[in-house]
């Protein structure tokens, strides 16, 4: 019998832990401003916010972005639905509703077979019609490694838009998932043990907590993925001009998670985020297991709002800017 396609062993680094380190990118599109368009440009690269938005009119702004990554899980379908769903909270993200989207696909052709692509896209489509939004076509390139994703089109009320520099002191912070895909996708890859919980958690759409962030007036926030709570969290934190204050044990986690921790599956991205947030985190009495964990890449995470949402936990506060951008308590 054939040995199933362990996709992962085409991943250097799987899902969002892939991308490039928050310090690079900032050195990377530093003085980059965006090209000169006829249209009001009201979100752009100022903030690093998880989508582009411009006005059409006074009721509408047309929401853009795109996300794709190398495989997160070994099953093909899995894997698209979880690339799906992460690029489509770009645009819940942002309070946005998803209207179409369009594939992109990276195959080694000569090496992975055609009917796995397939299971991939189809995992991408079947999320995209739960979202209720068109995926009409894209692009596809033959490549050394597998990676695929999304680019999403998507409208937002210019009043409701959700953005990283509306934050304000004395407002509770929510997290809408819990944390832990990061070490529980290091261990899949290294051992190949499946957690269905996780990939739950990665598949399921932000299409209820957005809008329910949207009916509870919440103007500030993200989504937590490739640079963990501590760096979307900083960015926040920048962005608004506040520090933000995280109770740790407040933070829901996924079973296993500490355990995957504790047996060393920790991904370089991770650590890399954490180097990156220490110069301006206080970590208080948190060990460096505690660190590790915030600070670990997520695929597909929850949103991290400024304001309460119901059914999420409240995870910490925005306080009026301090020595630090972050403060572990």
């Amino acid at each position: 019998m054939t040995e199933p396609v362990r996709l992962t062993a085409y991943a250097r680094g799987g899902g969002c832990a892939c991308k490039i380190p928050p310090g690079e990118l900032e050195i990377m599109v530093a003085g980059l401003g965006p090209a000169t368009g006829t249209a009001e440009l009201l979100v752009g690269l100022e903030h690093g916010d998880d989508a582009a938005v411009v006005r059409l009119d006074e009721r509408t702004g047309i929401v853009s972005t795109a996300d794709f990554f190398t495989p997160v899980v070994d099953d093909a379908y899995d894997w698209g639905r979880i690339a799906a769903a992460n690029a489509l909270s770009d645009v819940y993200a942002m309070g946005g509703i998803p209207l179409v989207a369009l594939n992109l696909l990276c195959w080694p052709r000569d090496v992975l077979p055609l009917e796995l692509a397939r299971e991939v896209l189809r995992g991408g489509q079947d999320v995209a019609r739960e979202a209720g939004c068109h995926l009409a076509g894209g692009h596809s390139v033959d490549d050394d490694g597998p990676k695929y994703g999304l680019a999403v089109t998507g409208t937002v009320r210019p009043e409701e838009l959700i953005t990283l520099d509306a934050g304000r002191a004395g407002v509770p912070l929510s997290l809408t998932k819990p944390l832990g895909v990061g070490v529980l996708n290091t261990r899949h890859k290294a051992t190949g043990e499946r957690f269905p919980e996780a990939v739950a958690s990665m598949s399921a759409l932000n299409a209820g907590a957005a809008r329910a962030a949207v009916a509870a007036g919440i103007r500030c926030g993200t989504d937590v993925t490739g640079f963990g709570l501590l760096g979307h969290a900083s960015k926040l934190a920048r962005a608004s001009r506040v520090t933000v204050a995280i109770d740790t044990a407040r933070v829901p986690y996924l079973a296993g998670a500490r355990e995957a921790l504790r047996d060393g599956y920790v991904s370089g991205g991770s650590r890399r985020n954490l180097d990156w947030v220490t110069p301006w985190t206080d970590f208080g009495t948190a060990d460096e297991a505690e660190r590790l964990l915030l600070a670990d890449a997520q695929t597909s995470g929850g949103l991290l709002v400024a304001g309460e949402v119901p059914g999420a936990p409240v995870v910490g506060e925005l306080l009026p800017r301090g020595e630090h951008l972050i403060v572990l308590r």
